[in-house]
């Protein structure tokens, strides 16, 4: 891709109000207000929230999960058969249509689902079932701390239906774990805690609470572990937080416990029989009985996650996407990055570009040379590669990473790049809570 081709800023936007990460993600041209709780993805956002949409995606097809696509516009009778019409916490969206109709603009997928799988899924056989989409969601919300809190937002949210309590337990087990592999390889540092089910109700939920220094007055204290791989926390929403504090020893595995705003990024919910008891959902058994179906309620916020991972990463005055043994979300792979405009030296960038893969290696055709080093920092990208006074004394290029800069033949970078990206595991993020 051309830097010319795009719409970042060559110069910065004025951020406005929001927390540190929303601020920076707007200098950087990802993001940009549209009123209170609402925002538009640039182009360059947009290849964020693309790839962290496809390692969700990936991770759910794993587990067996199939995509579907559920209306965000819904009539009312399928919630007030559920009981949630009218009590969603005073969040939902609803209106009239043209014939005097009641609908609503779905902050969450439960009562659709019911909707889609009662009557086409009418036995035992047909189970287990996952479904998954990603979607917008809307909320009537108090908007506050960039994308983290808004009115419309967009989330990977996934239903699971199971023939009893034991096949509940598996599924939702599957499908945590899956929101695990998601965070580790996108390089999130996060706890796992008990949560309140809340309006969606059912027996029991899990959030997933990625640690940082300032939430923005949106959230609640985490208390989590700090040793590799521990997924211990917990919040002071729930009763047994004050047993717990900085410098205790972790219960689950004995390291360090530290104290720090925690932002939720997923959500994961045995709903049990909530709703198939209030909506009638059952299915045939083997001896020719009907019963209640058990489910479960699963949702990764898409938007959150970018925000969460800016804000855990990146500094004051740039992004810095974790590059882990997955890859990386970062908007472009690499940039490359043209010192003097003398016809060899523009060739040479084009070559580089042209087998790095123009896809995914941002190519700076215009700007100033200070201005293109200043934006590509920035925006975070995680490799890039000089081509000026090293390729014309030496023939050579300079490819800078995390790790330092290599000299490199025009030839070799490419395959440079490309271990890079993949990692192989030896560029692995660290832990701790920043902004």
């Amino acid at each position: 891709m051309r830097r010319s081709d795009l719409f970042l800023p060559a110069t910065r936007e004025t951020p406005g109000s929001g927390s540190n990460a929303a601020k920076l993600l707007v200098r950087a041209g990802l993001i940009r207000n549209f009123g209170s709780g609402l925002w538009a993805v640039t182009p360059a956002g947009q290849r964020v929230r693309e790839k962290l949409t496809e390692r969700v995606v990936a991770a759910m097809d794993a587990i067996g999960g199939q995509r579907v696509r559920l209306p965000g516009l819904q009539y009312a009778d399928r919630w007030r058969e559920s009981g949630r019409w009218g009590g969603f916490e005073d969040e939902m969206f609803t209106l009239e249509n043209r014939d005097g109709q009641a609908m609503c603009l779905a902050p969450s997928h439960e009562e659709g689902v019911v909707h889609l799988l009662d009557g086409r899924v009418r036995s035992h056989a047909d189970l287990p079932l996952l479904v998954y989409q990603v979607e917008s969601k809307f909320r009537d919300d108090h908007a506050r701390n960039g994308l983290v809190r808004t009115k419309e937002f967009t989330m990977q949210d996934a239903y699971s239906v199971d023939v009893d309590e034991p096949g509940l337990r598996e599924t939702y087990r599957e499908v945590r774990a899956a929101y695990e592999r998601v965070l580790d390889d996108v390089g999130l540092e996060y706890a796992i805690v008990e949560a309140d089910a809340g309006v969606m109700g059912g027996a029991a939920s899990e959030e997933f609470v990625a640690p940082v220094s300032d939430a923005g007055g949106d959230s609640d204290r985490l208390v989590h572990c700090t040793a590799d791989g521990c997924r211990f926390g917990v919040t002071d929403e729930h009763d047994g937080s004050d047993a717990h504090a900085t410098g205790d020893a972790c219960p689950e595995c004995g390291g360090d416990l530290a104290a720090s705003d925690g932002i939720e990024v997923a959500h994961v919910f045995k709903l049990g029989t909530r709703y198939s008891e209030a909506m009638g959902f059952t299915v045939d058994t083997g001896d020719g009985s009907e019963r209640r179906v058990e489910m479960g309620s699963y949702g990764l916020g898409v938007d959150r996650l970018l925000q969460t991972l800016a804000q855990q990463h990146g500094d004051s005055d740039s992004l810095a996407w974790p590059v882990t043994g997955w890859g990386s979300a970062a908007p472009y792979r690499a940039a490359v990055i043209p010192v003097g405009e003398d016809s060899e030296v523009l060739n040479v960038a084009e070559r580089i570009h042209n087998d790095c893969g123009r896809d995914d290696v941002l190519l700076y055709d215009d700007l100033s040379v200070g201005e293109r080093f200043a934006e590509s920092d920035l925006l975070g990208i995680p490799a890039t590669v000089v081509v000026g006074n090293t390729y014309r004394e030496n023939g050579v290029v300079d490819v800078e990473t995390e790790t330092g800069t290599e000299e490199l033949a025009v030839e070799a970078v490419a395959e440079c790049v490309e271990r890079f990206a993949a990692s192989e595991g030896e560029h692995r993020v660290g832990s701790g809570a920043t902004d």
